[in-house]
């Protein structure tokens, strides 16, 4: 059967799906839209989680970046997986206990203040509107190469069926909706990674073939690729390219900013009791392993099967390079999209493609006759390239089609779910209208989700960088401002919401001021995006880390001179921290 003929099917299949499960799920009231009722059991609510925290940066630009990045990429891997653990442990018991839909909810309790529950609206606006841009963005260029349309195109489309689900459905629909997503995106990440290991090195496991020797009787497949990229002029696979200052905040602020993630905070709120919260928590960390363990591999293997494609042969050598019109049949599908572009600077017609950043390297490349680097390709498809490349069978391609979309999906739902509730919620039920219907609230919650549907397409149409790049900086905002709120809510009777304010608000600003001083959101970055311009040598990617400590140390002098906190709030931290005594399941 034809792939685009297949590609139609078991996408459309995977659809068919998610609506009829959003139908079946959908909230009649607001406790079901948001928190599903408090019922969800925790081996599902475990797998929804792991999909909403799968987003499109996982699944598909994660290992695109370990594939250009290399080793510099680890840090991805590291900050994503450490930054679970640490929301498992330190913050999802408590919250649940706490027992609230919302995490303004949460400060607005702990702080008692209207006005800190307001500013940590306004921070949960901006992380999941960041977050969210990133998502559209991917959400756009699955649906686009799925359509062969223009990203354009695409992104409209998925805007489309995010909007069918999250509306109608809430977070009951979403739940069960995003069980059936893990279970097709994590296949479809696993199946391409043991069929192109398998073709590669001749192992069954991906995490085992990473460290294994090439068929072709070449050598370790990390050293081979070395030499293959350092032919070319890029740098070496396996070394680091960030310094270690970077490489430090960078983790930090990816770890930290995943416990004060909203969306997945959120979903310890829907399981009955605390014990199940931790142990969800624990379910979705192994979910998530089998994904992201296999990453380094597939972006090792999705980058020496495209510098191969490309370069056949001796650097050098007229006939390595491929003719353009012999190019494989998986860039005339990518094409179209405008994510793989060809310029021959030489009129060879061929492809030359290499690092024409490397002064040394471009000495050789006058030899040759190259006039710069002629093949472009967008990391954030390099998975979903990938066994298109590797010649895989059609429904291997096309089943990773419909998983890229269910990772997407599921985390674009999640976090225009998360946006709802806040303005729905937490701003006009918390702050500005506190005798509305329940009925209100719930259309006010589906209008606010539209509206921020539309909003996160135009961002997803003009990101700010690649994929993971961008949720990056939702997790540098997400560190900086809710999570050192959170920590000290439970963990210290001294922060008054004085403190609490100022260091949320301080922390936003900075991390939110350096970020669009060198990336520009919504205008012109301001200075050159260069280590040499950076803040001690600390990416926009990073400086999350630096807020964070900025708004633990305002919260902390601010909370010293003026009142302290009331009896009752220091009775309430006591409180949370005791593992028992949390209600049960509302209704479900």
């Amino acid at each position: 059967m034809e792939l685009q003929t297949l590609t139609y099917i078991i996408v459309g299949l995977s659809f068919a799906l998610y609506i009829a499960i959003a139908l079946w799920s959908r909230a009649s009231t607001t406790g079901e839209f948001y928190v599903a009722g408090k019922g969800v059991h925790p081996i599902a609510n475990g797998m929804a989680t792991a999909a909403d925290w799968m987003s499109a940066a996982s699944f598909i630009s994660m290992a695109g970046l370990i594939a250009f990045l290399g080793y510099g990429g680890s840090v991805y891997l590291m900050g994503w997986t450490g930054g679970y653990v640490l929301l498992a442990t330190l913050l999802a018991p408590y919250l649940r206990k706490y027992g609230k839909f919302t995490v303004p909810e949460f400060i607005g309790g702990r702080y008692y203040s209207k006005t800190a529950s307001l500013v940590a609206v306004i921070c949960l606006i901006f992380i999941s509107f960041t977050y969210v841009a990133g998502q559209m963005r991917g959400v756009g260029i699955v649906f686009s190469r799925f359509l062969e349309v223009e990203i354009l195109t695409g992104l409209i489309v998925g805007m489309g069926v995010v909007f069918i689900y999250a509306v109608l459905g809430g977070m009951k629909g979403i739940t069960y909706t995003q069980v059936a997503q893990y279970c097709v995106l994590i296949f479809a990440y696993t199946v391409p990674a043991v069929f192109i290991a398998l073709q590669m090195t001749g192992e069954f496991l991906p995490q085992i073939a990473f460290g294994s020797t090439l068929v072709d009787g070449s050598g370790f497949m990390l050293d081979r690729l070395n030499q293959v990229v350092t032919d070319l002029g890029f740098a070496e696979y396996t070394k680091g390219n960030k310094s270690t200052i970077d490489v430090f905040f960078i983790t930090m602020a990816l770890m930290v900013g995943t416990a004060g993630l909203p969306h997945v905070i959120v979903r310890f709120f829907t399981v009955p009791k605390v014990r199940d919260a931790r142990s969800s928590a624990g379910w979705a960390l192994l979910f998530i392993a089998l994904l992201y363990t296999c990453a380094p591999a597939v972006g090792a293997m999705a980058r020496m099967n495209l510098v191969e494609t490309i370069q056949t042969g001796p650097v050098g050598e007229v006939t390595s390079n491929i003719e353009y019109e012999a190019r494989p049949e998986w860039i005339k599908r990518w094409e179209p999209t405008g994510l793989i572009k060809f310029e021959d600077k030489n009129d060879d017609g061929r492809i030359q493609f290499y690092n024409d950043k490397n002064p040394e390297f471009v000495k050789k490349a006058d030899e040759y006759g190259w006039k710069g680097n002629e093949l472009k390709v967008d990391r954030d498809i390099m998975v979903l390239a990938n066994p298109e490349i590797a010649n895989l069978p059609n429904w291997v391609i096309a089943l990773v089609a419909a998983g890229g979309i269910a990772a997407a999906l599921s985390t674009a739902a999640g976090l225009l779910l998360v946006i709802s509730a806040a303005i729905s919620h937490d701003l006009m039920k918390g702050i500005l209208t506190p005798n509305i219907s329940e009925k209100a609230e719930l259309l006010a919650g589906r209008i606010a989700a539209a509206v921020a549907i539309g909003i996160a397409g135009y961002l997803g149409y003009h990101p700010p960088g690649f994929v993971a790049q961008v949720v990056a900086f939702a997790f540098g905002l997400a560190a900086s401002s809710l999570f050192p709120a959170i920590l000290m809510g439970i963990f210290s009777k001294r922060i008054n919401r004085e403190g609490a304010i100022a260091g949320m608000l301080t922390g936003l600003i900075f991390t939110m001021g350096y970020i669009i001083y060198f990336k520009g959101v919504f205008i012109e970055p301001m200075a050159a995006n260069i280590p040499a311009n950076w803040f001690l040598g600390i990416s926009p990617e990073g400086i999350g880390g630096v807020g964070m400590v900025l708004n633990f140390a305002v919260a902390f002098a601010v909370s010293k001179v003026t009142p302290p906190v009331p009896q009752e709030v220091q009775d309430l931290v006591d409180d949370i921290r005791v593992p028992r005594g949390a209600g049960s399941a509302v209704d479900h």
